[in-house]
């Protein structure tokens, strides 16, 4: 195996025990993640020309604990404490098998908030990348990476705490095990639908919790669901990868010592349980309840899920739910209770929805519904393996009767208009895009109904100012004109703008014919100062103004057919050129810069501002600027 990819496993399965180690020499969180990183940059130069060592771990706990030592005696020295042999907890102490515990509960610190312990978390004990951690959590990866950095700067100051203050972060701390585990059972990245590594880390976190917390009932709750869980592994995946789905994995390949550990965990759950069962334990008995020899109990299940949604209502736990009444019930009743969560939009990015529904239309008979509901969910998964899984189910449906055009390249139809600005078109399509991922691209356009278009809309911008929403709902009633079908924004009713108080408008100077149009523009349309001055004079024919702004704007441009419209005073210097669409073919000047417009319209109007010129309500017989600009 290639150095590199050994180095990348390693890191994978042992940096939780690394890290905790050195957080227990050094007592900053931060500060031993990086000595840990120091020896994976070690690794990753060494390995290749030396070869992988004997024992990899053994290799990189060593040469972190070393820099440890060598910082701790550095810092000795700043502070004139004595170097008469080695530090406290050196490679001379055993390992200490609390290490990763405490390491948990170090960065499930109540002093972190809660996005930041699960950061945190995933990323020092499971090891997992921000990108996966981003993925997990539909964020953007900046987003994670300024988490975990806010986390380390909060922990910086705080002291390593024994392993015996489980107390009131268990909950946490058994959110975060569980997410290890899931991202090992059904990785959200990569080409392999499994990670042992991070099952078998989730698993010995669980154990070492229920040996710190035996008469915790979710602890061992936890732990049941786990086991069960991991206990069908190996039937999973058929010989390619491929996931196979429960009703059709081969039970002989289940793991039955991990069935026992499950069962019995969970056996002990409901001895200690002095209430009723809370999430981890019903989640558990629902897992036994597919266990057992035979066909699953569906309609036992859908209870389960019942009491389930009620202690811990979110929206995968409701997804599960519909599945469960679809088996139980009928594809009816799950597909109602699918309709529920697509309207309220937790759900929009997770393929798992789009798949649940593909499978409860396809029960039905309704192919090539379902169809376009597995590519949907194949375009959402990141996993490879769950993709083409997803595209081979879509294929195996007959495909979409040719009645006519479809959405996908409607829009693409739509957006490549020649009359669009780059304005227009960028907002015009932040619309047409959701809709796309909600419907698919391969919908036709005479399937589309006015509710679930208003649906796609609704769960996407239902919260969202007035003036928001109808800035959305104005492209949908324009691509539905576009496309011949403009009942299709029926169910989309404009918003009301509430009014504001109305300031007194800034009147405008007296100046050259350049200022004099700019100012007059402005004040006259309402629109932002770095709207007209990016206008062009091709945008000119479009503008509706005052025949006397018209006017002012014909003598400033003149003969000019291209470029901007308000320039400046002065060719640019030959080292500050332009883009080619800032600079006017004519004259060879630039486009106006707004500080220096600024600065212009302070002097002649005694010290305002451009922005004073613009009306803070705009009526309905102001004048307005070109639609395609400051949409």
């Amino acid at each position: 195996m290639d150095p590199g990819e050994v180095a990348a496993a390693v890191w994978r399965s042992e940096s939780a025990t690394i890290v905790g180690g050195l957080v227990r020499m050094v007592g900053d969180v931060g500060l031993a993640e990086e000595l840990a990183q120091d020896a994976l940059v070690a690794a990753l130069e060494q390995w290749p020309g030396a070869g992988v060592p004997d024992a990899p771990a053994a290799w990189l706990t060593t040469v972190a604990r070393r820099r440890a030592i060598d910082h701790l005696r550095r810092t000795d020295r700043l502070t004139d404490l004595p170097d008469d042999g080695p530090p406290p907890h050196t490679t001379a102490d055993p390992p200490d098998p609390d290490d990763v515990l405490r390491l948990v509960l170090l960065t499930c610190h109540p002093d972190l908030a809660r996005e930041e312990r699960t950061a945190m978390t995933l990323r020092l004990v499971a090891g997992l990348s921000t990108a996966e951690i981003a993925r997990a959590f539909l964020l953007h990866e900046p987003q994670v990476v300024a988490r975990i950095a806010h986390a380390k700067r909060t922990l910086a100051g705080l002291g390593v705490e024994p392993p015996d203050q489980l107390g009131a972060r268990l909950a946490s701390v058994l959110e975060v095990v569980y997410l290890v585990f899931n991202e090992g059972y059904t990785a959200t990245g990569g080409d392999d639908l499994l990670r042992p590594a991070l099952t078998g880390e989730a698993l010995r976190l669980g154990r070492l919790l229920a040996e710190a917390a035996p008469d915790e009932p979710e602890v061992h709750g936890l732990l049941a669901l786990m086991e069960l869980q991991a206990s069908r592994s190996a039937a999973r995946t058929d010989a390619t990868g491929a996931p196979v789905p429960l009703d059709e994995q081969d039970r002989s390949h289940w793991d039955d010592a991990a069935v026992r550990r499950g069962l019995t965990a969970l056996l002990r759950a409901r001895e200690v349980q002095h209430g009723p069962p809370g999430p981890y334990v019903l989640q558990a008995a629902i897992a036994v309840a597919h266990a057992r020899p035979g066909p699953t109990d569906w309609p036992q299940v859908a209870t389960l899920y019942d009491l389930l949604a009620a202690v811990l209502p979110t929206p995968v736990v409701r997804l599960n739910r519909a599945v469960a009444l679809g088996r139980a019930r009928g594809p009816e009743a799950g597909l109602a209770a699918v309709e529920e969560l697509e309207t309220e939009g937790g759900l929009r990015s997770y393929h798992l929805l789009p798949a649940v529904r593909a499978d409860l239309l396809g029960r039905l008979g309704r192919d090539a519904e379902a169809r376009i509901q597995w590519r949907r969910a194949a375009a959402l998964t990141g996993n490879g393996a769950e993709r083409a899984v997803l595209l081979r189910r879509a294929d195996a449906l007959a495909a979409v009767a040719a009645t006519g055009p479809t959405l996908g390249p409607a829009v693409h139809r739509f957006l490549a208009r020649e009359d669009l600005s780059p304005a227009s078109r960028r907002s015009y399509g932040q619309t047409l895009h959701r809709l796309l991922g909600a419907l698919g691209d391969a919908e036709p356009l005479s399937a589309l109904d006015a509710d679930g278009v208003a649906a796609v809309v609704t769960t996407a911008w239902g919260v969202v100012s007035p003036a928001t929403w109808n800035r959305h709902r104005s492209t949908v009633r324009t691509f539905a004109a576009f496309i011949g079908r403009p009942e299709l924004a029926a169910g989309l009713p404009a918003r009301p703008v509430a009014a504001r108080a109305t300031r007194p408008a800034t009147p405008v100077p007296d100046g050259p014919p350049r200022e004099r149009a700019l100012w007059t523009l402005l004040a006259e349309s309402g629109a932002s100062v770095t709207a007209v001055l990016a206008l062009d004079v091709a945008d000119l024919p479009r503008v509706t103004c005052s025949p006397t702004t018209a006017e002012l704007l014909a003598a400033l441009v003149g003969t000019r057919s291209a470029g901007p419209v308000f320039l400046s005073d002065r060719r640019p210097g030959p080292t500050r050129t332009p883009g080619a669409r800032d600079l006017c073919p004519h004259t060879g000047r630039r486009r106006l810069s707004y500080e220096r417009a600024e600065y212009l319209f302070k002097r002649a109007s005694g010290g305002s501002t451009l922005t004073s010129l613009r009306q803070a309500v705009i009526s309905s017989s102001s004048l307005p600027l070109v639609s395609e600009i400051d949409r």
